[in-house]
């Protein structure tokens, strides 16, 4: 039997997560500030967003574009206002100057969500070395509630990806160290990749403007999320 494949939508307001939901979503991914590539939501959209909708809803830790910390005391900060609101699931993820996961930044953070389910988001893709990242973070001690890495497999997007989504895929179905966090697909993800990856294992998948038809500028489509919906409920046969 398959397992229901998880499609989690970013969402920017209440107007988002209703058509997320209401196309068959799994999950939101709150933000703001898309031309920055998704920044921290203010309280009070976190808030209008949890009133609006029952789904699932983690919420980004960033300050500036980029995947430099920045000010980590003040992240940390907005951190624990939304945790006090209610934010029960995160995403956060940053790296020093020369590619290594920051874990100074994310353990602060980490600490602050206090066993909080998160995901390490497309940092990884700039990464110098994939493999070290996740090493580092599951023996690092500072990565508590980690359960999910969002990744496109390549700087580039998921054609450039593709591959090392697989074989990715493949070592967490192996049980090997550090790969134990669910892969979850997004970063020029299309319709047309589903198959393949599905077809490997992956199970779970990210879209934010493949839910806008208008684009960025125009709010999130039912209709567009319910086509991801229908493609990913497809029977599949997994690779053996």
């Amino acid at each position: 039997m398959n397992q229901r494949a998880l499609l989690e939508v970013i969402a920017l307001g209440p107007q988002d997560a209703i058509a997320a939901q209401s196309g068959g979503a799994d999950r939101l991914e709150l933000v703001t500030d898309m031309a920055a590539d998704g920044l921290t939501p203010p309280r009070a959209t976190f808030a209008a967003i949890r009133a609006a909708v029952d789904l699932p809803l983690r919420v980004m830790l960033r300050a500036a574009d980029g995947f430099a910390a920045g000010d980590v005391d003040a992240l940390c900060a907005e951190a624990a206002v939304l945790r006090a609101e209610g934010a029960e699931e995160f995403v956060l993820g940053f790296l020093t100057p020369d590619g290594r996961v920051d874990l100074a930044a994310v353990g602060a953070l980490a600490e602050v969500i206090d066993g909080c389910r998160w995901t390490f988001h497309r940092a990884i893709d700039r990464a110098a070395d994939r493999d070290a990242l996740r090493t580092e973070l599951a023996g690092g001690g500072r990565s508590g509630g980690l359960d999910t890495y969002l990744t496109a497999g390549s700087a580039q997007g998921v054609d450039e990806g593709l591959a090392t989504l697989v074989a990715e895929q493949a070592r967490t179905e192996a049980g090997e160290p550090g790969y134990a966090p669910r892969i979850l697909v997004g970063g020029g993800l299309r319709l047309e990749h589903l198959p393949e990856l599905r077809s490997a294992g992956l199970n779970a998948f990210h879209i934010g403007g493949a839910a806008r038809p208008g684009g960025w500028a125009a709010p999130v489509e039912a209709a567009a999320v319910r086509e991801w919906r229908a493609a990913l409920d497809v029977p599949v046969v997994q690779q053996v």
